[in-house]
Parts: structure tokens; sequence; C-alpha cells
């Protein structure tokens, strides 16, 4: 802020004082007393406060034109303070329709996803019935449940990701445990599709919550096992680096386009994939990398049409991500 631009708002007050004192000096050099007088000292003051009122009278009409064109976003304020007011109040409107398009745009996304999970999940509820009008086959009836627990899953975890932080605890957590863990909830799908599994590591520890971990090793198989056909592969490997730590998930699956590659973990992305071989939310790699990327964590993922998908979870060599980036912030 220069003085130049605070004194050319400041222009009516300038020429007032000029103004009162030109009228002074005019009356004093006309007097034809060389002395003192009251007369000529009232007769100034009066000219001088007929100036004033005038001044008043001027700037009372200013104000209330300005305030009446308050409403148009091009009206000139009468002070520097007004100025700035009037910037910091652009500044918020703008701020709040930000907000209020981002309160929006959650809004959009929480009922697209609510409507295409209530269309996911009325899949396998639609199987079970039909199941039970014929003889009524106990693999398929798991394998309907579990996609049922997988869905209600998601919905839960999506409803969590706002709160997260109020809902982890970071611990040492062995990924192949995890691992062997999540298999072992889609063992029957392993079984009817007769996909093998090859467990290539004996331990991985990382820093992160387990509950978490568990959901997005969950999401990531569920994935592979959608995709890898009848009597296909899926290996689960570890890697080591000096910045970092790999959890390999790999299928011999119908692979993802690389045009579709690096949208995947967009929400609601299903891709060719997805609308070619069955119906999906497109929520579930969404998921999987917030919720890593929430910890810490974050997902890459190479493929190649007909021949494999590999998900690799980087692991970064912290005690605790989440709290180093909090404590951060607060410094």
């Amino acid at each position: 802020m220069t003085l130049l631009r605070y004194l050319t708002y400041e222009k009516p007050y300038v020429y007032l004082y000029l103004t009162g004192f030109l009228i002074t000096s005019v009356v004093f050099f006309s007097d034809s007393n060389d002395g003192w007088t009251w007369g000529t000292f009232f007769y100034a003051l009066i000219l001088s406060s007929i100036m004033l009122l005038g001044f008043l009278l001027f700037r009372y009409q200013q104000s209330v034109r300005m305030i009446r064109q308050m409403k148009r976003e091009d009206y000139e304020s009468l002070s520097l303070e007004g100025e700035f007011a009037k910037m910091h109040i652009d500044e918020l409107v703008k701020q709040h329709i930000r907000e209020i398009n981002q309160i929006q745009e959650m809004q959009k996304d929480h009922y697209d996803f609510i409507v295409s999970w209530f269309h996911e999940i009325k899949t396998p509820i639609a199987v079970i019935r039909l199941l039970q009008q014929t003889d009524m086959d106990e693999d398929s009836l798991r394998e309907e449940i579990t996609k049922i627990e997988n869905y209600v899953d998601q919905a839960l975890y999506y409803a969590k990701l706002d709160s997260f932080n109020q809902d982890y605890e970071i611990q040492n957590s062995d990924m192949i445990q995890i691992s062997k863990q999540a298999v072992k909830t889609h063992s029957k799908t392993f079984i009817s599709k007769k996909i093998r599994i090859d467990l290539q590591a004996e331990t991985l520890v990382v820093q992160s919550d387990p509950k978490w971990l568990l959901f997005i090793v969950n999401q990531l198989l569920t994935n592979s096992l959608k995709y890898t056909e009848y009597g296909g592969k899926i290996t689960i490997s570890a890697y080591e680096t000096p910045q970092e730590k790999q959890l390999i998930i790999q299928d011999s699956g119908i692979g993802i386009s690389q045009k579709d590659l690096p949208r995947i973990f967009n929400r609601g992305f299903t891709g060719e994939t997805g609308r070619t071989h069955a119906m999906s939310t497109g929520m579930g790699l969404y998921l999987a990398q917030s919720l890593s990327n929430k910890l810490g964590h974050y997902i890459s993922c190479t493929s190649e049409v007909g021949v494999y998908t590999q998900f690799i979870i980087h692991f970064p060599k912290d005690d605790d991500p989440y709290l180093i980036r909090q404590k951060t912030h607060e410094e």
C-alpha cells in the first residue's frame, strides 16, 4: 500500500482543508482593518461552516449512491478500508462458492455410489432367491454372500473416509499374514474357479493399520478374482528397497487396456473391463487407493491386456507417515 494510493481516497478531505484555508485567507486579506476583529473571524467561521455542511451533504449523497450500487460487482469504494473490505468479501464469496461446489460434488458422488451400490447388491440377492427356488448349491450360496459382504464393506469404509483420523491405529503389521487372511476369505472363489494362489514371501512387516490394510488387500484380491479366468493364477510376493517395502499382487487375468490404466483409481471408473465382463461400482480400487494415501502408502498398477495385471502397494519406510504429516501441519 503506497502513500499516493492512500491519498487518492482522501482527496475530498484534502480539498475541504484547502478550501477552508483559502476562504479564511481571502476573508482576512480582504479586511480593511489592520488588527484582529471578531466580526471578520465570525464571518470566516460562518463561510467555513457552510462549506463543511455542503461537503457533508456531498459525502452523504456519495455514500447513499454507493450503498445502492453495492449490489453491483463493479461499484467503487469511498475509502481504502472499504476497498480492502470489498476485496476480502469477494474472496470470501469465491471461497464459499468453491465450498458449495465441493459439497454438491460430494453429494453427487455419494448419490451415484449409492445408486450403483444398490444395483450391484441386487444381483447376488437375486441369485440367492433363485437358489432358494432350485436345488441350493452351498458353494454358490457362499460366493453370493461373500459378494454381499464385500459390497457392504465398501459402503462402510466409504462412509468412514471423512472421519479416518478418528478410527485408525498404527502398529507393526505383517502384510503376508494379512494377505493370507484375505485369501482365506475368498477361498471358495479360488476353489470354484480353480485359481491357484502362489505366495512367494514369508513375512513383510510394515507400520500401518492392519484393519484398513486388510480391506485394501481384500479389494485388490476381489478385483483380481473377478477378472481372472477359470484355471488362472494369482501371485503374492514382497520386495524391499532402501526407500520402501512393496507388496505385489499379480494375476493372470484379462488385463487392463493402456487407455484405461491411468484412470482405474478414479472414483466410479469402470472402464472397458468393467463394462464388458461384470457390473461394477468402480469403487473398490478407488477406496483402496484413498485409504492407502491416508495411511501414507500408495498403490501402482501395470498391466497387459490378455496377459496379466499387477498391483503394488508401496510402503515408504516411515514409522507413522500419517502422524508425521499431522505433526508437520501443526508445527
